[in-house]
This record gives C-alpha cells, sequence and structure tokens, in this order.
C-alpha cells in the first residue's frame, strides 16, 4: 500500500472535508501519499444557460480551486508532514471520482456531495464511484471518532470473503485494532436445508474455519468472530456507531443495479466510514 496513494474526492462540501480528515489519518497511517481530486459538482445554475459554455467553465474551475485550497489546508492540519498530491480531472463528476480510485490503494468520498437531492441518504456520485471504481471505496458520514478499536468485516460465506477480508486485516493491522468478522443470519434468508435451530452453530463453525487461515498471516491481529440474529444491514450498521471502519465486499447486484440492497442500506444508515471492497465475491443476495 505504500507505493500507491490514498486519494479523496472533494467538491467543497463539509461531507467531502470530513472525506479528507479520515484520508489524511489513513495515508499516515500506511506511509503513502495523499492525492486529492476535486471533482466539483455542477456549476452554479446562474451560468448554466445557453452561450454561456465558457462561463460555465470558468465557474466550475472556480469551485474546483476553492475545493481543492480548502481540502489542502485540512489535509495539512491533520497531517503536516504528509505528501501530498492534487488532481482536476475533467468530465462528469461520478465518472471523474471513479477514474480516481484506478491506481489509487484507496478512495474515499463524503457521503454527500455539495449538490444534488440532499433528501437523499447516499450521493449519486458516491454510489456511482462505490460501484465502479476499481479500489476499495470508503465512505465518510460524519467526524465523530470511534469508541471502540475495532474493525468489522461482514462475512456472507467465508470462503467467498477473501477480498474484503483480506483488506480489513490490512487495515485492522495498520491501525493497532482488533478485527470482528460478524456473519448475520435471520429466518428470512436461512437457506436451505439447514434446520432453523442449527443455523448459529453451522454459521459459527464455518466462520471459525474461514478465520483460521488467516490468523498466521496477521499474528498481530486480534481476530474474533460473531455470529448475530438479524439482517445483515441493519447489524453492520449497528457495527459503525463505534467502530473505526466496516468492510464490506462489492460484487454485481442481483438485480443489475449498480449497488446491491445490503450495499445501498448500509451506506446509507451508517454512522462511521464504510469501506466497499471490489471483487468477484461480496454480500450480495440476502435481505437488507
Amino acid at each position: 500500500m505504500a507505493t500507491r496513494p490514498v486519494a479523496v474526492a472533494v467538491d467543497g462540501s463539509k461531507s467531502s472535508l470530513s472525506a479528507v480528515e479520515w484520508a489524511a489519518r489513513t495515508a499516515r497511517l500506511h506511509g503513502a501519499p495523499l492525492r486529492i481530486v476535486a471533482a466539483p459538482s455542477a456549476a452554479p445554475a446562474a451560468y448554466a444557460v445557453d452561450g454561456m459554455e465558457e462561463t460555465t467553465a470558468n465557474a466550475r474551475r472556480g469551485i474546483a480551486a476553492r475545493a481543492l485550497g480548502a481540502a489542502i489546508g485540512r489535509a495539512i492540519a491533520i497531517a503536516p508532514d504528509l505528501d501530498i498530491r492534487t488532481a482536476l480531472p475533467s468530465g462528469s463528476p461520478p465518472s471523474a471520482v471513479a477514474e480516481a480510485g484506478r491506481d489509487a490503494a484507496i478512495l474515499v468520498v463524503g457521503a454527500h456531495g455539495a449538490g444534488g437531492d440532499r433528501a437523499k441518504l447516499l450521493g449519486s456520485v458516491t454510489s456511482y464511484a462505490v460501484a465502479h471504481a476499481a479500489c476499495p471505496v470508503v465512505v465518510v458520514r460524519g467526524s465523530t471518532p470511534a469508541r471502540r478499536h475495532q474493525v468489522v468485516v461482514g462475512i456472507q460465506d467465508g470462503k467467498q470473503s477473501d477480498d474484503a477480508l483480506a483488506f480489513a486485516l490490512e487495515e485492522a493491522s495498520a491501525r493497532g485494532a482488533e478485527l470482528t468478522a460478524v456473519h448475520a443470519w435471520s429466518r428470512c434468508h436461512e437457506g436451505l436445508a439447514i434446520p432453523a435451530g442449527d443455523a448459529p452453530a453451522r454459521a459459527a463453525a464455518d466462520l471459525a474455519e474461514s478465520l483460521d487461515s488467516w490468523r498466521g498471516k496477521y499474528p498481530e491481529v486480534r481476530i474474533r468472530s460473531q455470529v448475530v440474529h438479524g439482517r445483515t444491514a441493519w447489524v453492520l450498521a449497528q457495527y459503525s456507531v463505534s467502530a473505526e471502519l466496516v468492510v464490506l465486499g462489492r460484487s454485481e447486484s442481483p438485480d443489475g443495479r449498480d449497488l446491491t440492497p445490503i450495499q445501498h442500506a448500509v451506506l446509507s444508515h451508517a454512522r462511521g466510514p464504510v469501506a466497499v471492497v471490489p471483487g468477484e465475491r461480496g454480500l450480495t443476495g440476502l435481505p437488507a
């Protein structure tokens, strides 16, 4: 991770400045450079009229410059010696933000941008980046400090969660935190030919087995497992209230949407940072 930057997308919003703080701390922990990408929302409506393309472009550049300046100042206040780099991408904000993660170790975004529908729990640019970026994406909501020195990873199937689990262990190691692997179950999605009374014990055994191979790779990390009765999204959102980071896997939604119901629900209702790790595996078919 030390050779690739931690990228953070900013647009001048309060949410994106919270993302800068989280990204700066994380870059410092990993000894990585911080790359700040200014991808503001559309220019003010006063400029967006026919025949004023140049004025609109200038307004957007002004927004980007102010957002970049504020973000640099916030990052320096968090980590004065950090190697800070900047970028001003062109193109639509959703594509530009997602592209910022192409060669990054992590892409950090705020839950909301400066524009868009504030009534929504998750911004459209953030949703697009989470679904399409090539690297893990961390969505930061607010700046309340974590109450527990803990990284939580949601595990649906231990044999199919290596990407998310590896990322979670790396973050736990860097932060000196414990890792809690969580499997949530409910009668709504219980499979298959396992009697209801046996489901928790079976899940606990499978989860413990899947974690065994990782203990030797990360001896410095205390690894715990928990099987919890409840809907997956609700359970993981509850962990986000106190954990330093909650980690999910990313895979295609069964119905073709960019985000699965679980991913969208956790990101919308989390109280702390949530990482979504790309890969062919992840939390997919369970009810939110």
